[in-house]
């Protein structure tokens, strides 16, 4: 088992590398690395990885609490069941029903709200925070 020092240094060091080079850590040390573009993100896993690999990762017991909890439903249903979210967008207004089943908007039903604005917009929104869900929307 590693040091906390060396394990720290090791962690540190992800700090200088850019995207290419924390793919091929994560391909050298634990196969075929996540298709992110997230740089930070690919970094804050691959420490996590080293970490886990070095002290032991997630124990029984709270594996068996996170799998306990559930799956966790899509935000903006807990609005319930016929709630309507507006968004004017570029001159036209964006209405999504809240449904058990999902979301509707224009007749279709969208497994989340990114799915609907994705599909509104044509280009990757965070749904809750473009329909005004969360601090810092619009």
């Amino acid at each position: 088992m590693k040091s906390i020092s060396n394990l720290d240094e090791e962690v540190r060091s992800l700090e200088r590398l850019g995207l290419k080079d924390l793919r091929a850590l994560w391909a050298a040390r634990f196969g075929p690395p996540p298709k992110l573009r997230s740089e930070e993100l690919l970094r804050l896993m691959l420490a996590w990885r080293l970490q886990a690999e070095a002290l032991g990762g997630i124990t029984p017991e709270t594996r068996r609490l996170l799998n306990r909890r559930g799956a966790i439903a899509s935000e903006g249903r807990a609005l319930g069941d016929g709630a309507i979210l507006r968004r004017d967008w570029q001159g036209r207004q964006i209405e999504v029903v809240v449904k058990a089943e999902g979301f509707f908007w224009e007749e279709k039903s969208y497994p989340s709200l990114s799915a609907v604005a994705r599909a509104a917009t044509g280009t990757r929104w965070n749904g809750p925070r473009f329909f005004g869900l969360r601090e810092g929307s619009r």
